[in-house]
């Protein structure tokens, strides 16, 4: 497993091509899951655990490593699938989510694929709210799963969606009048993060699944607009990975078009590296907001629509 991440500085042209690698791995079982590389610091054998009083029941224990101690969560366990007994022969995934690191306890790791977001799909409608989903794609002719992870680490420690009271003003909304500020993410757990975390500047706002979802509601809602979208819609708050369509590529669109270009686009995402910030400017994001922190979030909506 040496080495499966050594090229990974190297791979970050990717982003805004509408295309990911993923790093696809094994819980209990034949079924194949992927990962975003970009969420990816290492892959190791999984080193001795240690248990920490009153755990929560998905972490297996604490590792320690680099002279950081990590929690690992059993991923199969946490899914919903029964737990890796044996840790022997598994690995950690060591991947950073929401300004936080935590180990991923996996029973085996695969490879590395190249894949386009237009190849990554949104999971099956029948397959409810409880599902650990934000997307499927296949390879090889099998499925591969792409997990919901901030809805398992919102499940493990629960995000506070709660402004400081200096922040909260219910006259934002009032301000915009009857505009609206869509969401776009691909996880009901952030959409619904992002929702509750503005309700109280009394804003309006519509929900996009996945950025092709938002063009298309973007573009619809225009047609109904004299001159351009700012008469309806005042900004978009957009995810970066998102199936059928990732964030960078939505922003490129807007930007592209003379009726949506002047709309404000704040890119929020769970994604780390040193290239968002030359990609947000590249494709004309107008702000880059790491996930997760209301204050930060209402901050810059407030900025973007011109009240801060």
């Amino acid at each position: 497993m040496a080495g499966i991440l050594d090229s990974v500085n190297q791979r970050t042209q990717l982003v805004g091509q509408n295309r990911l690698e993923l790093l696809m791995f094994k819980l209990v079982g034949r079924q194949r899951f992927g990962i975003n590389v970009f969420k990816v610091r290492e892959v190791l054998q999984c080193p001795r655990l240690t248990n920490l009083p009153k755990q929560d029941k998905y972490i297996k224990g604490v590792a320690h490593i680099r002279g950081q101690t990590i929690s690992v969560i059993d991923l199969s366990k946490a899914t919903g699938g029964p737990e890796i007994e044996q840790t022997d022969d598994c690995f950690i995934i060591i991947a950073e989510y929401n300004r936080s690191v935590q180990g991923f306890l996996v029973s085996g790791v695969e490879r590395i694929i190249n894949i386009r977001w237009q190849d990554i799909l949104p999971p099956p409608e029948g397959a409810g709210k409880s599902s650990y989903l934000t997307a499927v794609t296949e390879i090889d002719e099998e499925m591969v799963s792409i997990l919901d992870v901030e809805k398992i680490l919102n499940e493990i420690s629960p995000v506070s969606t709660e402004l400081s009271e200096e922040i909260v003003d219910e006259t934002v909304g009032e301000s915009i009048g009857d505009k609206v500020i869509m969401i776009a993410d691909d996880s009901t757990v952030a959409r619904n993060q992002v929702r509750r975390a503005l309700e109280p500047l009394g804003l309006n706002m519509v929900l996009a699944k996945n950025g092709q979802d938002a063009l298309d509601q973007l573009k619809a809602i225009d047609a109904e607009c004299e001159h351009a979208i700012g008469e309806k819609v005042a900004l978009l708050i957009s995810d970066i990975e998102m199936p059928e369509m990732d964030g960078y590529t939505l922003t490129a669109e807007i930007k592209s078009n003379e009726r949506l270009r002047d709309m404000p686009v704040i890119l929020h995402t769970s994604l780390s590296g040193v290239f968002n910030n030359a990609m947000v400017e590249k494709v004309g994001a107008q702000d880059f907001i790491p996930k997760f922190h209301p204050d930060e979030l209402a901050t810059a909506v407030k900025k973007w629509l011109k009240l801060d």
